[in-house]
């Protein structure tokens, strides 16, 4: 965990609780925190997940890798320790999220598992839901799919650490949710991961049964 530089500062708790926003929204904040290859679908499945989360009423938040370097971590590179600060901003930034009693959709590369066992436990000590999903895909796949042409830039030597080329990934040990997206639908993982969250008791479905009728409900909305 990052060291606390400022001195004299204290933590001010307010007069409204956690539990008061959560009764607000009818629902309990937590981090779904997407890992995996480039490529490997995570961004596709937090947009389908977020779509099926707001036709049963639960107010979620997409933190996207790409949208995320553009604003708040836009003077981060991709070295090594760019990317731990990267990570580490945006897990306090998610933490603060599921605190407010919002579910985070977190889609990061995040490649190192100690910088997101730092996540995790920056969620532990404040009671919060961490639920890592390993979007799992070959690398061959995420190659091959390429949407935005980075691996053949990468390739190519015209970028530098990118993950799965010349810096590694390590994948997690024990994720609570493991997709394998070359083998699966979107409406597949979308129902996977819903199915967790009712399971833990996050979210309580009542209007719709299957993923695909929130795709649909999305196509019709």
């Amino acid at each position: 965990m990052a060291n606390q530089k400022a001195t004299n500062v204290t933590w001010h708790d307010g007069e409204i609780s956690r539990e008061d926003r959560g009764n607000i929204l009818r629902q309990r904040g937590a981090t779904i925190w997407f890992t995996g290859l480039s490529g490997s679908g995570k961004s596709t499945i937090a947009v389908a997940l977020e779509h099926a989360l707001y036709q049963i009423g639960k107010l979620s938040y997409r933190l996207d890798g790409d949208n995320v370097r553009l604003g708040i971590n836009k003077n981060l590179g991709f070295s090594e320790a760019d990317r731990k600060e990267n990570i580490r901003r945006i897990g306090e930034v998610a933490k603060l999220m599921g605190d407010a009693g919002v579910i985070a959709l977190s889609s990061f590369i995040s490649p190192y598992k100690g910088d997101r066992d730092e996540v995790r436990e920056l969620h532990k000590q404040a009671g919060l839901d961490f639920i890592e999903v390993f979007v799992d895909c070959s690398l061959a796949v995420a190659e091959e799919r390429d949407p935005k042409g980075l691996y053949k830039k990468a390739r190519a030597g015209e970028i530098k650490n990118f993950t799965g080329i010349d810096d590694p990934y390590e994948s997690p040990v024990h994720p609570e949710i493991h997709l394998h997206t070359d083998q699966m639908t979107v409406e597949q993982e979308v129902q996977f991961v819903l199915d967790h969250l009712e399971e833990n008791g996050l979210i309580l479905r009542q209007h719709f049964t299957r993923a695909d009728d929130y795709i649909e409900a999305g196509a019709t909305s």
